[in-house]
């Protein structure tokens, strides 16, 4: 025992300080039976063992330890980890949703090391995604993705890294309005994405003609679009990049009855009042034990290469390696939007909803060689495909990449 805690007591009280040595006696033989029943993994991360008891690989008991581990872990805190051997787990040739703006192979990217990133979270392992029991888990049920072109990157994600489970004969695809509808026939499943990238109705919601320039939102307005999601299972949102401008006007009546008059409001407002539009229609309306609910945060961009070192102009192009720096965070990102999400969600969770974030941000900032850049197919204007790397793609994702992580995040949350 320390010398200087002996001197606070009095000698005359002997029998306390007997007392007290064995109380540390105590205490030193309940510190050897944790350390006898506690013991590191490679990684530096516990783990209590049950008497020593492990279980066999696969076993239930393993599998109940591993599910607890993943709950008390953060799973987006990490790093990418090159592995060239179990990844991609899907190659780009063989999936027929990879469309070609994100088909970077097939547009020329020699340079394939995009493909091979693992992302490993600092205190657990991300389970592998495995396509087949996520078709289980999909049985009978309905899952839509609903949001902005990112979120469309997720979904074609998802249904790359379902498909191969599925006779071709067993599946099917359609396009009806502003949805893209995959369905498992076998299973039952459906994956869909549904256009809406301000969640809200605006005059962007059309899903093939919707570059305007003079962007309106009807902030309390989302009826029109949640009637046809409302009765899924599984919902993962997204909303972002389309509310990046100073102020948007906003129009409080239909656009059919709409006279041309208009409210110009600041950006973080009106996405505020959005947000609060479809947390409301979501306590309303969704089922509190059938629908699990999923927003995706803010997915960033990497078009200032000043940022990790080179030239303003290059952009994300001839872009190779993640960015290691710890904490690196892009001046394009705004946390104050995803804050705004955040407080709905702990809003909704308070409410009885079954909602989560996916907090793909902080992990996806790394990923500056993930993006299409010059290897993808151009839709542009004619000043657009004249000046290929001033309108470098460094917004959306290669497939197979980072989208493929997202979609294991969200695998999971579903099986936890």
């Amino acid at each position: 025992m320390n010398s200087k805690l002996i001197k606070v007591f009095p000698s005359w009280k002997w029998g306390i300080k007997r007392a007290l040595h064995s109380l540390e006696a105590l205490l030193i033989l309940i510190l050897l039976i944790l350390i006898h029943q506690t013991i590191v993994d490679d990684d530096g991360d516990w783990r209590l063992t049950s008497g020593g008891r492990r279980g066999n690989n696969g076993s239930d008991e393993t599998e109940v330890k591993e599910h607890g581990k993943l709950k008390s872990c953060d799973l987006f805190s990490g790093k990418w980890v090159y592995d060239n051997v179990s990844y991609p787990i899907y190659k780009e040739q063989d999936c027929s949703f990879v469309n070609d703006q994100l088909a970077c192979q097939k547009f020329g990217r020699g340079d394939l090391d995009y493909q091979h990133w693992r992302w490993q979270p600092h205190r657990c392992d991300l389970p592998r995604f495995n396509g087949e029991k996520m078709l289980e888990k999909l049985r009978g049920k309905r899952m839509v993705f609903v949001g902005d072109s990112l979120n469309r990157n997720q979904w074609s994600s998802m249904v790359c890294l379902v498909q191969s489970f599925i006779p071709p004969t067993l599946q099917s695809v359609h396009v009806n309005g502003n949805f893209i509808t995959f369905n498992a026939i076998e299973y039952n499943a459906t994956i869909a994405f549904y256009w809406s990238p301000l969640l809200v109705e605006s005059n962007s919601d059309d899903p093939i003609n919707h570059r305007i320039a003079d962007r309106i939102v009807r902030i309390d307005s989302i009826e029109k679009h949640a009637a046809n999601w409302a009765d899924s299972d599984i919902l993962v949102f997204n909303s972002y990049l389309w509310w990046k401008r100073a102020t948007l006007k906003v129009s409080w009546e239909t656009f059919e009855k709409s006279n041309g008059t208009y409210e110009e409001i600041e950006m973080l407002r009106c996405f505020e009042m959005a947000i609060k539009t479809w947390s409301t229609w979501l306590q309303s309306h969704i089922h509190r034990t059938k629908t699990r609910l999923f927003f995706v945060s803010l997915s960033p961009t990497h078009n200032r290469a000043e940022e990790w070192g080179k030239p303003p102009t290059q952009k994300c192009t001839n872009e190779t390696d993640p960015i290691f720096r710890d904490g690196y965070w892009g001046l394009d990102s705004d946390p104050r939007m995803m804050r705004i999400v955040e407080d709905a969600i702990i809003d909704l969770q308070s409410k009885g909803l079954n909602i989560e974030i996916l907090n793909i941000t902080q992990l996806s900032e790394y990923r500056k060689d993930g993006h299409p850049s010059l290897y993808g197919k151009k839709w542009g204007p004619p000043e657009e495909l004249a000046n290929p790397i001033r309108f470098a793609d460094c917004t959306h994702w290669c497939l197979p990449g980072v989208p493929d992580v997202w979609n294991q995040l969200l695998y999971a949350y579903l099986f936890l």
